[in-house]
């Protein structure tokens, strides 16, 4: 990380699989003007294009070559890995289920670092994931940790796949959720916990616009106090 990116701001939120993560990080974003990084999109399109390529998701190393060769680039809503719209294919679950086991690997995490990095450009970054502020960016100066009944949050994932007309079933990805945080937090390699100077949102009974306004109060609070120091 360079000197002249360290000075960047950046808002981390990480927290386990359909907590609203993304969600709450472009609306964000949007409020202040800034970029987003999607990190978990990185890993489903690790493991898509390991997939595509007919790479062992087994053999930790050819898995880290493939992320460490990725031809992706994000341009709006679009999400193109080797010129492609691959953004629907993403977000099937059998894709995130699979980005959750590559995502343990170690040498898979340490290829993606610096790209992740990379999109810390002016004026500021809020970026999403599960170890955005305990690896990625520890220096960031708000940590937001969100979380939600896992339950709530099933259905609200079984809710946004029905509809986009995907079929899903709300016990099986309750199934499927409690696995993944199993999987997350307990892993060697950067587990899902929240960094010792997160601030903690459960938006288990939490609107949208509740949320982001609580993130943004943080933001504010924070600036105020930075601005106070930097007078002095």
């Amino acid at each position: 990380m360079t000197s002249a990116s360290a000075d960047i701001p950046v808002i981390t939120i990480d927290g386990p699989t359909a907590s609203g993560k993304g969600t709450i990080a472009h609306r964000v974003a949007q409020a202040l003007g800034w970029a987003v990084l999607d990190s978990g999109a990185l890993y489903r399109l690790t493991a898509l294009a390991a997939q595509q390529k007919g790479v062992d998701v087994g053999d930790e190393a050819a898995v880290a070559g493939v992320a460490l060769d990725l031809d992706v680039s994000f341009q709006g809503e679009q999400v193109l890995l080797d010129g492609q719209d691959v953004g629907a294919l993403i977000r099937q679950e059998s894709i995130g289920n699979l980005a959750s086991r590559v995502a343990a690997y170690g040498p898979v995490r340490q290829a993606l670092l610096e790209r992740q990095r990379a999109f810390r450009l002016a004026p500021g970054l809020v970026a999403d994931g599960r170890d955005m502020g305990t690896v990625v960016f520890p220096d960031a100066p708000l940590k937001i940790f969100l979380v939600a009944d896992v339950r709530a949050r099933a259905e609200r994932r079984c809710k946004q796949l029905k509809e986009k007309g995907i079929s899903a079933n709300l016990s099986g990805l309750l199934e499927d959720m409690r696995a993944r945080d199993e999987r997350d937090r307990n892993r060697a390699n950067a587990p899902l916990v929240a960094a010792p100077d997160a601030k903690t949102v459960d938006s288990s009974s939490l609107s949208i616009d509740e949320t982001v306004g609580i993130v943004l109060d943080h933001w504010s609070s924070l600036g105020f106090r930075a601005a106070a120091r930097r007078a002095d």
